[in-house]
């Protein structure tokens, strides 16, 4: 039986990575910059929605990254930075997802004066708000947040400092990312090397717009627990019957590192050149922790169940490859194993097992 968008949205979903100041609502974006003095290309929110789409989809992740001039030119102020968190958790959570990681630069939001711990304080205080108004409607989400370093920075200690010092209020991991190329991630190792001292998970952008150099420098200098993307780990295998890994694809795929990967933005980035030659099926065919992700809905019109509703066209997967790619993003979430397990056997498997049958 085909499956349809509405069958996708009511089942429960895991997503790994998405950026908070690439999901905002368009009609968000025209209040908050009225209120900002900011200039927008317009000032209508279903324009808006476009513009950002079209301006996003141009082959380019340079490009692509500058449409995100707007989006965090209005979330400058501790009210702001809270509406779109709690909007950001209502979202998801209508759109099915119960466990999300939503993450964010702080070192972007200081132009307002805010402080780095004000500007935390604010975004886990509205992703809080958000996961309570979403369970009082009968959609619950649990909401961990991920804090970033831009890569072409020099604070990702600071930042490091900053996630560790937040993990018992909602921060649950740390991320570096950025403009890949001639920003090699050891440039932090200070901060991985204090972040792994501290007990503490962390992901690295690497494998998007770079190659494998990128994914064996986040993995083996660095010891990232996941790869944001990590798309290009598909350089290293050899097409064939059966295709052929080499030694960093096998160590990635032996070691179970899930690889966050977002279909619809990497074709938009050029990563890959549509959904159905995305290297998602191939990974999946050869089981590396492949998991599915959003990235930035906003630039690229998306949700979780419409990342999945491509999948479920271009490759045919059904409700057991579906529920595959939830597990493994709750098995490879941040949280306590003991969180991941109850979120695993209470309420994704009993959902899956209606539809699988």
């Amino acid at each position: 039986m085909a499956i349809s968008y509405e069958d996708i949205v009511k089942v429960p979903k895991a997503l790994l990575h998405d950026h908070l100041d690439g999901g905002l609502r368009p009609a968000t974006i025209v209040e908050l910059a009225a209120d900002a003095g900011h200039e927008l290309p317009t000032t209508d929110p279903e324009a808006l929605g476009r513009w950002f789409a079209e301006a996003a989809n141009s082959g380019s992740l340079e490009r692509y990254l500058e449409t995100f001039a707007h989006t965090v030119a209005v979330m400058q102020t501790g009210p702001a930075l809270r509406r779109v968190a709690r909007e950001c958790a209502l979202d998801l959570a209508a759109d099915g997802v119960v466990y999300a990681e939503v993450r964010f630069a702080p070192e972007q939001h200081l132009e307002r004066n805010l402080t780095l711990d004000e500007v935390v304080d604010a975004v886990v205080t509205g992703f809080r708000e958000g996961s309570a108004l979403a369970a009082e409607a009968g959609t619950p989400i649990r909401v961990g947040t991920l804090l970033t370093a831009m890569r072409h920075a020099a604070r990702s200690q600071e930042i490091a400092e900053l996630a560790v010092r937040h993990r018992d209020t909602g921060v649950v991991g740390f991320d570096i990312a950025g403009a890949e190329a001639g920003f090699p991630p050891t440039r932090h190792l200070d901060a991985f090397e204090y972040l792994q001292r501290e007990n503490f998970h962390f992901t690295i952008h690497a494998g998007e717009a770079f190659g494998l150099p990128s994914i064996w420098q986040a993995i083996q200098w660095c010891g990232a627990d996941r790869l944001g993307h990590g798309v290009r780990i598909v350089d290293d295998i050899t097409p064939g019957n059966p295709p052929v890994l080499g030694r960093l694809a096998a160590y990635v795929r032996d070691k179970r590192i899930p690889l966050e990967l977002c279909p619809s933005s990497n074709v938009q980035t050029g990563a890959a050149a549509s959904i159905a030659d995305h290297p998602i099926g191939l990974l999946r065919d050869l089981r590396f922790r492949v998991t599915v992700n959003t990235d930035n809905r906003l630039m690229s019109g998306t949700s979780m169940s419409r990342e999945m509703a491509l999948l479920v066209d271009a490759f045919g997967y059904g409700w057991k490859e579906l529920q595959w790619f939830t597990i493994n993003a709750m098995k490879s979430a941040f949280i306590p194993f003991d969180e991941r397990l109850k979120i695993i056997d209470e309420v994704i498997k009993p959902a899956y097992a209606k539809l699988i049958g």
